[in-house]
């Protein structure tokens, strides 16, 4: 991938492939792209013209076109638009928004006859709505409406509502008077163009969220909170999702661009949420985001450093060319971007024990022994410790009633959909209720929830047995932020009715139905249970594991016990092996063995993310019966500390100071420091050749709040040795 040599002079160059002509299919070349355009003439004839120009004089001419697009004017408070950092009028469609036209003589309705032009992409067409005319007279009816809303002088106020499921995208405007020899406009004026978005506060739009509080997290709010770790031990991200920095609407647009989807297309959002999960990872079209989970990141930035959507956004739309590294909160957090961007409700979901189905069936497959070992060669199947997607809010005509609401929709690439990498607009209804016929991949995102976790035993003649099957442990807990406070919100009722009810066996039965084969064994349920209580620790820390045995009997019980313990992936892929035991006892009820685990047996092969992960099963020699426990321990990491000096005030310098102190008993090396706030800070990083133990590092760094009101600074420390080192502060900016 990287070349190393040089080209000799003689060696011939690598030829582009041959451009592909539309000729032969289509008429005219298929409008893909925002950024294309095509001028319209400023005189259009209605026939043939005598010699000379037309005498025009004496009809309606235009001095001035006033978009009324400053950021406290008429147009973008009401349309929520206001936050952007951009200089066009940004609207929403099915809401009016105004304009002002300053014409060289009062307006005469009943005489003078003029229209808004509205024109999109290279080849606009009337019947494609890419070309939107619109009259303010009664008597020609517009595709969106149009009216005076006031006329003093030669100064006349219009209001033009967009219709509510209009193309999406950056529209250029022309004034146009109607002469009896034909249309004379005005020029195209780049000041003029305006971006027209989703409106999920209009009822007639596809993606009308009919509630106040979940339309401003959802679309509103620039500051996410990604959750990760384990189920019983979740931590924490701060994001900057950065939906309104300057050049991000043009990034987004960029994307759809860059995925040739057709103009046409870009008014329903159930196709541009498709289109979109495919063009953030690069995997099969160059998308956004190159995904890494190898653990070397020479030739990028580490997934744990990001901080934030904007920068990766914006170095796309500039370098045209994927960004390096991301893996599935990055996506999920950009993604989310994408959507609230262009007025999309959408929010970062996170599943813990996410299971990983490519085959089809609802099982993750643990194979053991004779004795109960876990036998690791034929044990291939994983389990993500956590996984990130998104979903958006929107209807889905295509689907029967009901079927509306939120929908996943995942940039991660995992598995192909029609031939790409993508996943959804998957309707959460249709997963709880497990109609997996609907489309898109509901099967996939069903078994990433209700997969089964199924442990075989391998018996001499090479057939597998079912000894045990846990049904709880996939889809254990799915979270995403509450509305209007960093608190989590547990949102697993969405996806899945109670393990055990009626409902859930109803759920499995249909899904069974359209082709999700699960486990069907059902093997006795014994008297003994194992149990790995939580356990929490820091990165470096020596700590004891505790296994807990409840024997139901009245009787003894002989077990074979085999503990390993091992350095895994957050994906659930093992890296390295540290412990390998085996404890052969005779256990009473509540009886406890504690197995201590030094620092020295995991830390030099500690990766990303610094997750153990610790397998238990056994045999009960009595009974026959396999018992087993397994315990994700997620290493706590030291915290970055961020404070900010000066008054919190629009256009006031301020400082932001980050420090941290090295606690460990070896060297940092390759320090990125990264920090980031919404309206106060673009996104700024600081690399360190070294930190010593217990040495400091201190980053002071001035900054001018640019937008009043409560916001964050978020930062990152990342390095080899430690990465999710984050830390954040609160500010409140007075206007």
């Amino acid at each position: 991938r990287f070349s190393t040599g040089t080209m000799s002079d003689n060696e011939p160059a690598t030829k582009p492939p041959p451009k592909v002509f539309h000729r032969g299919r289509t008429a005219t070349p298929v409008a893909n792209s925002n950024a294309d355009k095509k001028e319209v003439p400023e005189f259009e004839p209605f026939g043939l013209m005598p010699r000379g120009p037309p005498p025009l004089i004496e009809f309606l001419d235009i001095w001035e076109v006033d978009m009324l697009q400053t950021q406290s004017g008429v147009n973008k408070p009401q349309h929520n638009t206001h936050v952007y950092a951009n200089d066009r009028l940004i609207v929403r469609r099915g809401q009016e928004f105004q304009l002002k036209v300053t014409f060289d003589r009062a307006y005469k309705p009943s005489e003078d006859q003029f229209a808004v032009e509205f024109v999109i992409g290279a080849s606009p067409q009337f019947n494609k709505g890419t070309y939107i005319p619109v009259f303010v007279n009664k008597e020609r009816q517009s595709p969106w409406p149009g009216r005076v809303v006031d006329s003093t002088d030669n100064v006349v106020t219009l209001g033009i509502t967009p219709a509510p499921d209009c193309i999406v995208g950056k529209w250029r405007v022309y004034l146009a008077v109607m002469t009896p020899y034909g249309i004379r406009r005005t020029k195209w004026d780049e000041t003029r163009d305006v971006y027209i978005l989703f409106n999920p506060w209009a009822p007639a739009d596809s993606v009308f969220l009919d509630d106040y509080n979940e339309r401003l997290e959802c679309v509103l709010n620039e500051l996410g909170v990604i959750y990760h770790g384990a189920f019983d031990d979740v931590a924490e991200r701060p994001w900057n999702f950065g939906q309104f920095d300057y050049g991000v609407l043009d990034a987004c647009l960029f994307i759809l661009d860059k995925a040739s989807m057709p103009i046409t297309n870009r008014g329903d959002p159930i196709k541009v949420t498709r289109i979109a999960s495919a063009m953030l990872n690069s995997r099969d079209d160059d998308g956004v985001l190159e995904g890494n989970w190898g653990g070397d990141y020479t030739y990028g930035v580490a997934p744990t450093s990001w901080t934030g959507s904007s920068e990766i956004l914006l170095q796309y739309s500039s370098s045209k060319r994927p960004v390096c590294y991301a893996q599935c909160w990055v996506y999920a957090a950009v993604f989310n971007t994408f959507l609230r961007c262009l007025g999309i409700p959408g929010r970062v979901v996170t599943n813990f024990f996410s299971a990983h189905d490519n085959n089809g069936n609802l099982r993750t497959d643990i194979i053991l022994d004779d004795n109960g070992k876990i036998d690791r060669l034929r044990t291939v199947d994983t389990i993500w410790n956590y996984h990130c997607w998104n979903e958006c809010y929107m209807t889905r005509p295509d689907l029967p009633p009901g079927f509306g609401g939120w929908q996943v929709v995942d940039a991660t690439p995992q598995e192909t959909s029609d031939g790409m990498y993508r996943c959804g607009p998957a309707s959460v209804h249709a997963i709880k209720h497990g109609q997996l016929c609907y489309q898109f991949d509901a099967p996939f995102v069903f078994a990433e929830v209700n997969s089964d976790v199924v442990f075989k035993s391998r018996n001499r003649d090479g057939t597998l047995s079912t000894v045990k099957v846990n049904t709880s442990h996939v889809g254990r807990m799915v979270l995403t932020k509450a509305q209007g406070q960093d608190t989590r919100r547990d949102i697993t009722d969405h996806y899945k009715f109670s393990e055990g009810s009626p409902e859930e066996r109803t759920v499995l039965e249909k899904a069974e139905e359209y082709g999700s084969e699960r486990e069907k064994a059902s093997p006795p349920k014994g008297d003994v249970e194992l149990v790995m209580p939580l356990v929490e620790v820091r990165v470096g820390d020596s700590f004891e594991l505790k296994l807990v045995l409840d024997n139901a009997s009245d009787q003894a019980r002989s077990v074979d016990m085999y503990v390993s313990g091992n350095v895994v992936y957050y994906t659930g892929v093992t890296t390295f092996s540290f412990m390998h035991l085996h404890h052969a006892s005779s256990w009473q009820s509540g009886k406890e063995v504690v197995i201590p685990v030094p620092s020295k047996d995991y830390m030099r092969q500690l990766v990303e993310q610094a997750n153990l992960h610790f397998i238990a099963t056994g045999k009960v020699k009595e009974t026959g019966q396999i018992i087993s426990a397994m315990r994700v321990v997620t290493l706590h990491t030291p915290k970055l500390s961020v404070e900010v000096s000066g008054q919190a005030k629009v256009g006031e310098k301020m400082l932001a100071i980050i420090k941290f102190t090295n606690p460990f008993k070896f060297n940092l090396e390759d320090v990125n420091v990264r920090v980031e706030g919404p309206g106060v800070m673009s996104p700024k990083h600081k690399h360190y050749s070294l930190v010593t133990p217990g040495s400091s590092l201190t980053w002071t760094e001035h900054f001018h709040p640019r937008r009043a009101g409560p916001t964050k600074l978020m930062a990152s420390l990342d390095c080899a040795a430690l990465r999710q080192v984050y830390g954040q502060v609160e500010l409140a900016v007075e206007p």
